[in-house]
């Protein structure tokens, strides 16, 4: 089975979230920005954090969740 294979189900995606990479656990299309709520594609996601495993839609959104756990002052 290939990437494409596994995003084609069509619901939410489990991934685990390493650094710059992320394996499907269980596949799916997307994934859900931690912050927004926004569904993230997965050919789209492009920002993440790896102690925290959560997604991001946008590098704001992972700028805002940082500073909320007071990773960025």
């Amino acid at each position: 089975m290939n990437r494409i294979d596994k995003m084609n189900n069509g619901g939410e995606a489990e991934l685990v979230y390493g650094d710059g990479e992320f394996h499907v656990v269980r596949p799916g299309a997307y994934v859900i920005c931690a912050v927004t709520g926004a569904k993230i594609e997965l050919d789209d996601l492009r920002y993440w954090n790896v102690d925290l495993q959560e997604a991001y839609a946008t590098p704001e959104a992972s700028l805002k969740r940082h500073q909320e756990k007071h990773l960025v002052k």
